[in-house]
């Protein structure tokens, strides 16, 4: 379980490099880094959940991600202090849009799909290995 743990904690600095990166070139669409915050919101919930199946991990994910987001309707005076912070503007956000929400389903199904791609390819190399 370890393993897996420190495998998707590696993903999950990965994805916040190349998020931050996709930030900065000019010429890549704004909704890629919306698209890698929610593959890196689900590589986080799967550090923490690495046993459970996938499809409990999506519907977490796109939990935490539409709360984030639906979170950004709220204008409060506190929480606009801390939007400012570079915390708060990467994880919290500037204002809610739509595309966003599309943004992070479209990356939740697309990670959950390639790990499940990914695990039947392991499980049936690894199948094929013991019947050798």
């Amino acid at each position: 379980m370890k393993k897996s743990r420190l495998h998707y904690f590696i993903f999950f600095l990965s994805i916040i490099f190349l998020g931050i990166l996709s930030r900065k070139i000019s010429f890549i669409p704004l909704w890629i880094g919306d698209f890698l915050y929610s593959v890196m919101i689900y590589f986080l919930v799967r550090i923490f959940l690495p046993a459970k199946k996938a499809s409990l991990i999506v519907l977490i994910s796109l939990l935490i991600c539409y709360c984030i987001e639906f979170l950004q309707l709220y204008q409060g005076e506190w929480i606009m202090e801390v939007r400012k912070t570079l915390f708060g503007k990467y994880v919290l956000g500037q204002g809610f849009l739509w595309s966003d929400i599309l943004a992070y389903t479209a990356g939740i199904l697309f990670i959950f799909f390639i790990e499940k791609i990914i695990l039947k390819y392991i499980n049936y190399e690894t199948r094929f290995r013991i019947k050798q």
